[in-house]
């Protein structure tokens, strides 16, 4: 039976635990223990609390600080930050006002901390000076939806026992007896304290028993539980509705990017796909969404640039490939009206040899100093004669590909180029495309297999398509759309299943979600057409990566493949004559290097490597001459003069070697071979 493999992704980063030493909150110094402890106690969440204090360092903690205020920023574009302003404002007045007659300070009480977490209620009732009932305040709210907590409600604080703090009222733990001065009955008969309370103060007496408007009488006189549920849910509103990825980010990145850009965290999605190209060459797409862009203006004309930087690294954390690309863009006011509306798509792609990877993109908005990130675990499997398939690319658009132009694009399948967005949202309206790729189907299975399109709605078989291979055109690339017209909104997968004689070979399953809105905003979007599969810059990228990935043979065919295409290429040329040094092949690294030397400032590492093949190969006056040309265009440093000795040495002139040698000690005294060497042409 033959070994059946499929293209497998998956996300990481966003489950992985936090990494690092936390400092004690004891141990931090004053003004950040203040700021941690009293000033942003009640609305910070755990993970930005742990990434504060994995700081180590004050000018880190003040960007954090930074960043933690922009992100509750509700005007980001004016000079004010509204949230904070409030936030302080409610600080001041908790210790002003709530704090009177307590050991403590405002914002530490009940009421106070309930204040700073939904400001000012929009009506305040106060029973003091009552006989029958101790003295308690009512404060009622009516919060934005958005919160996750019910329209209207209703919170009571009283004075347990008559005297000291307001205490926040709790229906189910505390009962109307709590609120009772003069209740003799039943402590734990809360429909007898109820009625109590119903004679002696109505209105009180109803929210007694729920905070919630509406329950009152839930349960026969027996508080709510919904009550307690709701004081739960106030104390965590900060938390839930505030997203903390950027802290994540700030903390992997803040050792990465400059600070400026760390406060200044960009909210994104991304999607990664993996192809297989006709010339056996494995590519990775992806898309990365911004909601907005920042954008610069000069007089009539708009810009922004981008800065892109790329890591692939191996299961052992070693780079094997990494990449910087910088997109920038200028438009008129006309445009700009245009796009300001829709979010931004950064389509790209990249090709990668087999293997188990990470790989981790960072992009810079160097207009606005905002940064965003992504990372995925890939798996690109070896390639052999198993049947294979692809993961499905979900899109709401298709595009012809003209093959004879043999330029290539991200999320382009043979002549089927896929528009997608990462969220795979679609209106009633649109076709959805999906799209894949099979391989090491023979011949024979062609003839016979079928594709089973199964859709789901909400986890149930919602559809069911079976077609023939045989009917697409393409034998590699398959694109199948589907009128979404009569698919009700609902969350929905579907299951794509190569099946042969009625037995399922492969299969791959993908989610989406039609949603009421008759169209959705689509992005507008910059991809690049990238060379034809021929061009020498795929050889060159595939010979780099096997040679990080220590596979040197491999790394040879693939880079003299990429030198012979473009011999003037400087960067072909020295990764190549890196690999001949490697086989002692000294004769093709000369040739390699020879025709950079006639530039007027050959690059360093030209002069280096050719220095030590001159050396290698005997030719020692050479090498002391490349060597000192080395010096006289990029400076002195112990290698070069290092090499100079040991040259001067083998051509018997001893007293020029420990010319070169003393000055290198010179350089750096920290050398203990070469101070040796030195110390035995003395004798």
């Amino acid at each position: 039976m033959k070994k059946l493999l499929s293209f497998i992704l998956m996300v990481s980063f966003f489950f992985a635990p936090l990494k690092g030493e936390k400092n004690k909150i004891g141990d931090l110094p004053a003004q950040y223990r203040k700021w941690l402890k009293e000033e942003v106690i009640y609305i910070i969440s755990a993970v930005e609390k742990d990434v504060f204090l994995m700081l180590d360092k004050n000018r880190e903690r003040n960007t954090f600080i930074e960043a933690f205020w922009k992100q509750r920023d509700p005007t980001p574009s004016s000079a004010e930050n509204e949230f904070k302003t409030e936030h302080y404002r409610r600080i001041n007045y908790a210790n002003r006002y709530l704090g009177r007659s307590v050991p403590k300070p405002g914002w530490k009480t009940d009421r106070g901390r309930i204040y700073i977490i939904l400001g000012e209620p929009r009506e305040k009732v106060t029973y003091a000076g009552k006989q029958a009932i101790y003295p308690c305040e009512v404060w009622w709210y009516q919060v934005d939806k958005k919160l996750g907590l019910p329209p209207g409600f209703n919170l009571v604080f009283f004075q347990d026992g008559g005297s000291g703090e307001f205490r926040l009222y709790s229906p189910l733990a505390d009962g109307p007896q709590k609120l009772l001065s003069t209740y003799s009955g039943d402590p734990i008969d809360y429909n007898a304290a109820y009625k109590v309370l119903l004679d002696t103060e109505p209105t009180l007496a109803q929210v007694s028993l729920s905070l919630i408007p509406g329950e009152e009488r839930v349960g026969l006189g027996r508080p709510s539980l919904s009550s307690d549920t709701l004081i739960q849910k106030i104390e965590e509103s900060p938390q839930r509705q505030q997203k903390d990825l950027y802290a994540k980010k700030f903390l992997e990145y803040k050792d990465l990017v400059e600070v400026e850009y760390t406060a200044n965290y960009m909210d994104s999605d991304s999607l990664v796909k993996l192809t297989k190209h006709v010339s056996g060459v494995h590519f990775v797409h992806y898309v990365v969404e911004l909601p907005k862009l920042s954008v610069d203006s000069y007089e009539d004309k708009h810009y922004f640039t981008l800065r892109l930087n790329g890591t692939v690294a191996d299961s052992k954390g070693k780079i094997i490939y990494q990449y910087e690309k910088t997109i920038a863009h200028e438009f008129a006011q006309n445009k700009l009206s245009e796009i300001s509306l829709k979010p931004f798509n950064l389509h790209d792609m990249f090709p990668l040899i087999p293997g188990n990877y990470k790989l981790s993109v960072l992009i810079r908005n160097e207009t606005s100093k905002e940064f965003t990130s992504f990372e995925r675990d890939l798996f690109i499997p070896q390639d052999d004669s198993s049947v294979q398939m692809t993961s499905l690319l979900l899109g709401y658009n298709t595009g012809w590909m003209d093959t004879d132009q043999k330029k290539m694009r991200p999320f382009q399948l043979g002549s089927y180029r896929i528009f997608c967005q990462p969220n795979r949202i679609f209106a009633k309206a649109d076709n959805l495309a999906a799209a894949f790729q099979i391989h090491g189907l023979s011949l024979e299975s062609r003839e016979r297999a079928e594709l089973r399109f199964t859709f789901f709605k909400d986890n149930e078989e919602f559809r069911t398509i079976t077609k023939n291979i045989r009917e697409y055109p393409d034998s590699t690339n398959f694109l199948q759309q589907f009128p979404l017209n009569d698919f009700p909104p609902a969350f929905y997968s579907l299951r794509v299943s190569l099946m042969d004689n009625g037995r399922e070979l492969l299969s791959e399953r993908e989610k989406f979600a039609v949603t009421y809105l008759s169209s959705i905003p689509r992005p507008w979007i910059h991809s690049r057409a990238l060379p034809d599969i021929e061009n020498s810059v795929y050889s060159y990228i595939i010979g780099t990566q096997l040679y990080n990935s220590g596979k040197i043979v491999e790394a040879r065919n693939y880079l003299e493949k990429a030198f012979q295409k473009k011999p003037d290429s400087v960067v072909y040329g020295l990764l190549l004559a890196r690999i001949y040094m490697i086989f002692n092949e000294y004769e093709k690294t000369k040739a390699v290097l020879l025709p950079f030397l006639n530039q007027p400032e050959p690059e360093y590492e030209i002069l280096f490597l050719m220095g030590k093949t001159h050396q290698k190969l005997g030719e020692l006056n050479k090498a002391v001459n490349t060597f000192d040309r080395a010096i006289s265009l990029h400076g002195l440093n112990t290698n070069l003069l290092n090499l100079i000795g040991e040259c001067y040495l083998q051509l018997g002139e001893k007293k020029e070697a420990l010319m070169a040698w003393e000055k290198s000690l010179e350089l750096n005294a920290d050398q203990p071979q070469i101070k040796s060497k030195a110390e035995a042409l003395k004798k």
